[in-house]
C-alpha cells in the first residue's frame, strides 16, 4: 500500500518512542477502551465504539526531536539529547483527552472512531509505517491537527486543498582524483567543483520556476576533505527541496539532475545522485474542512491558514483517504525544532474539544452520507 516510491524512506528503525507506546497503553488501557493488534514496535491504536456506522481515525504523532532542551518549564526532559521540540507532547495529551470523552459517550456515537497514536513523524515516516500496517484500510476519513507558535492559545486555522510543502530529499557525492595540494594538476578536484555546483543550484527556483509561485531547494550539509594539504577524492552535500504544485516538483528535479551532471561532468569529476521522493503535499478535502470550521467555531476562534513550504507525513494519509489537517495555537513564541520551545498547557485544552467534538460531528455527517 505505500505509494510511489515512498518505501525508500522506512529506514532503520530511528523511533524510540517505546516509553511513550507503554504510558499510552497503560492509559488506554485503565480507561477500558479497547487496543488494536499492531505489528509495529512502537505507536498505538485503539477503537471507541459499538455501531456498524462510518469509522473515523484521530492521529496524534508521538514522537521527540534529538535535540538537548533549554526551556525552562516544569516537565522538561529528563532525558539528555530528547525533548519534545514540536510540540508532539501536546498532541499526544490531546488525543488522550478527546478518548477519555468520547469514552463517556461511546453507546450513543453513530459509529467509531479510531486512536492513531503515530510513531516517528519526524524521521522514519511512521504514516507509512501505519498505512502498511492496515490501520487505515476502513476509515472513512482521518484528522489531525499541529500545535503552532505565534498564535493565540486556542485559535484553530483551517484551509481547504493545500496547505504545506511536498517533501524531497537529495544526496550528492562527487567524485575525482585526489593528489597532493601543492600539484593540482595532477588531479580533479571535488571540491571546485562542489563550489561550482552550489551556486549554480540556485539557479533552478529564480531562474526555471515562475517567481510567483513556490518552491524552495536548500543545501544544508556539504562535507570534504580531512587535512590541510591533500585535495580529496571525493566531496558531498545534501539538502532538500519544498513545493507546492505537482509539475514544479517534477521539474526542479529535472533541472537539478541536469545541473549536478553537467557541471560535474565539466570539472573533471562524476556525480552520484540519490534522490528520495517524500511526502506529498497536505491537501485537505473540502467538504470535511467546512464541517470542521462550522463545527470548531462554536468552540473557539477559527482563522483562515496559510499554505506553508514544512512538511508533515499527515500528507500520506490523505492519499488513500479524506481527512483534514489543521493548526491550533499554542501561544508561544520561539519556532518548532528550536531548544527553547514550549506550548502553553492551555493548548491542550482546545486540542481535546478539537479531537472530540469534531469526531462527534463529523461520524453524525459521514453516516448520513
Amino acid at each position: 500500500m505505500i505509494p510511489r516510491d515512498q518505501s525508500v524512506f522506512i529506514l532503520s528503525s530511528f523511533s524510540k518512542e517505546f516509553n511513550t507506546t507503554k504510558k499510552i497503553r497503560e492509559i488506554l488501557t485503565s480507561w477500558g477502551i479497547r487496543l488494536l493488534p499492531t505489528n509495529l514496535k512502537t505507536g498505538v491504536f485503539a477503537e471507541i465504539g459499538q455501531n456498524d456506522g462510518p469509522i473515523l481515525g484521530l492521529r496524534a504523532d508521538i514522537d521527540a526531536l534529538p535535540i538537548d532542551e533549554a526551556a525552562n518549564v516544569t516537565f522538561r526532559s529528563k532525558n539528555p539529547g530528547v525533548m519534545h521540540a514540536c510540540g508532539h507532547d501536546t498532541h499526544i495529551v490531546s488525543l488522550l483527552g478527546g478518548a477519555y470523552l468520547l469514552k463517556q459517550q461511546e453507546q450513543v456515537l453513530p459509529g467509531r472512531v479510531r486512536l492513531i497514536f503515530q510513531l516517528a513523524e519526524e524521521a522514519d515516516e511512521g504514516a507509512l509505517q501505519v498505512i502498511h500496517d492496515g490501520k487505515i484500510k476502513d476509515l472513512a476519513a482521518i484528522i489531525g491537527f499541529h500545535n503552532t507558535p505565534n498564535q493565540p492559545v486556542g485559535q484553530i486555522g483551517f484551509r481547504a486543498g493545500i496547505t504545506s510543502g511536498a517533501i524531497d530529499k537529495f544526496k550528492v557525492t562527487l567524485t575525482g582524483i585526489g593528489t597532493h595540494a601543492s600539484a593540482p594538476q595532477n588531479g580533479q578536484d571535488p571540491i571546485v567543483a562542489l563550489g561550482a555546483e552550489i551556486g549554480a543550484l540556485q539557479t533552478v527556483i529564480s531562474r526555471q520556476i515562475d517567481p510567483l509561485q513556490g518552491g524552495v531547494l536548500s543545501i544544508t550539509h556539504v562535507a570534504a576533505g580531512n587535512t590541510w594539504n591533500i585535495i580529496p577524492e571525493t566531496a558531498f552535500f545534501e539538502g532538500t527541496v519544498r513545493t507546492t504544485d505537482k509539475k514544479i516538483r517534477q521539474t526542479i528535479k529535472t533541472h537539478f539532475f541536469d545541473i549536478v551532471n553537467n557541471t560535474a561532468k565539466a570539472y573533471g569529476t562524476t556525480a552520484t545522485i540519490t534522490w528520495y521522493t517524500g511526502d506529498p503535499s497536505v491537501d485537505n478535502d473540502k467538504e470535511l474542512t467546512q464541517i470542521m470550521i462550522d463545527e470548531s467555531s462554536q468552540f473557539t476562534t477559527t482563522y483562515d491558514l496559510q499554505p506553508r513550504l514544512g512538511s508533515d507525513d499527515f500528507s500520506c494519509y490523505q492519499t488513500y483517504i479524506p481527512g483534514v489537517y489543521a493548526n491550533i495555537g499554542n501561544g508561544g513564541t520561539v519556532s518548532n525544532h528550536n531548544s527553547r520551545f514550549t506550548a502553553a498547557d492551555e493548548t491542550v485544552i482546545y486540542g481535546t474539544k478539537f479531537f472530540e467534538r469534531n469526531a462527534i460531528r463529523l461520524l453524525k455527517e459521514l453516516s448520513t452520507n
